[in-house]
């Protein structure tokens, strides 16, 4: 290598066979090593399969008990959806076991259709992802109420008004063997945090022991937004003491080897996507027993994972109560880690955490000063390249150097072409005798490279990017720009850096110096807007710096112009 062109060549086609060998280990039926694909997509199908195959398989819970009949009194009614509106979200609780079938965020846009406002929860012909609860009894063929059991609304209000900080929504099933459930939703202003109370109340005339099961249901398609461009995972996932935090991929379940800390005492259990999350939290040290299985194998297979928890014995006439948060929102890391251990982590660095989080505490600081996530990427990038200060102007001088001896290389190339061993030699020699080394400009990029890839996650990752303006047309950073202005400006600022270098002597080398900036700019078209401004800020710097320290060491900027003719 006789110039930093064809270093720089190396590390974009370094960077090139990363997105080659991600895209081989999913052929493969490997996992992604730096950027996860989505899961499957599974063929959509009628909601109704959700309420007649929701039997619990491969956990303690028989699966007659979750699909338990409900009493005949009960039996007759119809079951209708209850709506609930607080200052964050529109909800709608089905009154067959009150569960939450939807939840309408009022302050986020959806990522597909801007005009709409994002939707978490929904049982739809295409989609399902629910949140129930129902009771387990301990005596084999004992039915209690479930999930399918109709409850009654037993609250009045069903809207949180203005100067209300908190709304409870209370249900109430009849009794079946005696045991009756009362189920209250509180609602807090400003939260996404659903406190779920869950009071079991024992009018028979023997003891009833009873168990609270409490899961997340949802089908294998992956959401639209998440395939527009890279995504995070999407799937099950849990937190325990012993096993931390681990996602479960749905092909997992479907060949039977999803692997979950059945008995714990601490920890949450989740289903994770893109940006958002749903989680059922229980205080430490109530012991509960993880389950996450396949519910059905009709045309759109659901999933479950949740907790059982033993209430013990409750004697006649008296009752026992469980407190439990159902969080499903957006993945804010501050607001996640205050809510349980480990609940932040859903939010998916990819494999370089250690590197992504303090980039992300340092971004956030920067936005709590700027009030802009747009400027605060920029000033982000800015801190970064004044770290990187000395490593880059090491390159640059090795650029510099080589530059200033390529008419030299390029003589003895053309004297020795027909001798490539003696031109080797000569080559050598010239470099001992500038002290010059050839790969010096290669080594400070390649290790600022892990510390852009993990900023990468970090903005493809974090919630706050969406629906967030920067300024005139770009109103989303985590949406395309939708006139394309900053790929092209991007595209433009690398073609700039290789104009930079000297030509290659070698026209073949001189022709993939500009078309392999070229491929690799393509790709930051479908990239959400917040990267491509990271990347372009980091160009602009990295040029900036390139032309300093070229006219500091006495090499004129240049701009060598393609050839290929």
């Amino acid at each position: 290598m006789n110039d930093i062109r064809r270093t720089v060549l190396w590390v974009i086609f370094g960077f090139s066979m990363v997105l080659l060998w991600d895209q081989w280990q999913i052929y493969n039926g490997h996992k992604a090593t730096f950027f996860p694909s989505p899961s499957q997509v599974t063929t959509a199908a009628k909601p109704e399969n959700a309420s007649t195959t929701t039997s619990a398989t491969g956990t303690s819970v028989p699966s007659g008990d979750i699909t338990a009949q409900t009493s005949k009194a009960a039996g007759s009614r119809v079951s209708e959806r209850v709506e609930i509106k607080t200052d964050l979200m529109r909800l709608s609780i089905d009154t067959e076991g009150a569960s939450l079938v939807r939840s309408e965020f009022l302050k986020l846009r959806d990522l597909v259709n801007q005009d709409k406002d994002f939707v978490l929860f929904q049982q739809e012909p295409d989609h399902i992802y629910v949140a129930q609860t129902g009771l387990i009894a301990a005596a084999s063929g004992v039915a209690y109420p479930t999930h399918k059991t109709v409850m009654t609304l037993v609250s009045a209000d069903k809207e949180m008004k203005d100067g209300q900080d908190e709304l409870s929504v209370k249900f109430e099933s009849p009794e079946l063997n005696g045991v009756k459930l009362l189920k209250t939703y509180t609602f807090k202003r400003g939260s996404y945090a659903i406190a779920v109370r869950h009071e079991v109340v024992n009018n028979g005339s023997a003891s009833a022991t009873a168990q609270v099961y409490m899961q997340l249901v949802r089908d294998g398609v992956v959401p639209a937004s998440s395939m527009m461009g890279p995504s995070s995972f999407t799937g099950p996932a849990a937190y325990t003491e012993g096993k931390k935090y681990h996602k479960i991929e749905f092909k997992e379940i479907d060949s039977n080897k999803a692997e979950i800390d059945k008995n714990a005492s601490t920890g949450y259990v989740a289903m994770v996507q893109h940006y958002f999350l749903s989680a059922w939290l229980l205080a430490d040290g109530i012991n509960r027993e993880n389950f996450v299985r396949k519910l059905s194998d009709t045309q759109l297979a659901l999933y479950s994972i949740g907790v059982i928890t033993p209430l013990g014995e409750i004697a006649p006439g008296a009752r026992k109560v469980l407190e439990s948060t159902l969080f499903a929102g957006p993945q804010e890391e501050k607001v996640l880690e205050a809510l349980a251990p480990g609940l932040e982590l859903v939010k998916d660095y990819g494999m370089l955490t250690l590197l992504a989080k303090p980039l992300f505490w340092l971004l956030d600081q920067l936005h709590k000063v700027l009030q802009n996530w747009g400027w605060s990427i920029v000033a982000l990038v800015v801190l970064l390249k004044i770290a990187f200060y000395w490593l880059n102007a090491k390159a640059y001088a090795s650029m510099a150097k080589m530059k200033a001896i390529n008419p030299r290389i390029m003589e003895m190339r053309e004297r020795l072409k027909d001798n490539p061993q003696q031109m080797q030699q000569e080559m050598m020699k010239i470099y001992r005798e500038e002290k010059v080394n050839p790969m010096g400009g290669c080594l400070p990029i390649m290790i600022q490279i892990p510390v852009f890839i993990a900023l990468y996650w970090v903005l493809l990752s974090s919630v706050e990017m969406r629906n967030a303006p920067w300024i005139l047309w770009i109103q989303d950073l985590s949406a395309i720009d939708p006139y394309y202005i900053l790929p092209v400006v991007m595209t433009l600022s690398t073609l700039v850096q290789t104009a930079l270098n000297p030509a290659p002597p070698d026209p073949m080398q001189a022709k993939m110096m500009w078309i392999m900036p070229l491929v690799f700019s393509v790709m930051f078209f479908a990239f959400p807007a917040g990267l491509v401004l990271y990347w372009l800020t980091n160009n602009i710097l990295s040029i900036a710096q390139q032309w300093f320290i070229n006219k500091q060491m006495g090499v004129p900027p240049q701009f060598n112009l393609p050839k290929f003719r």
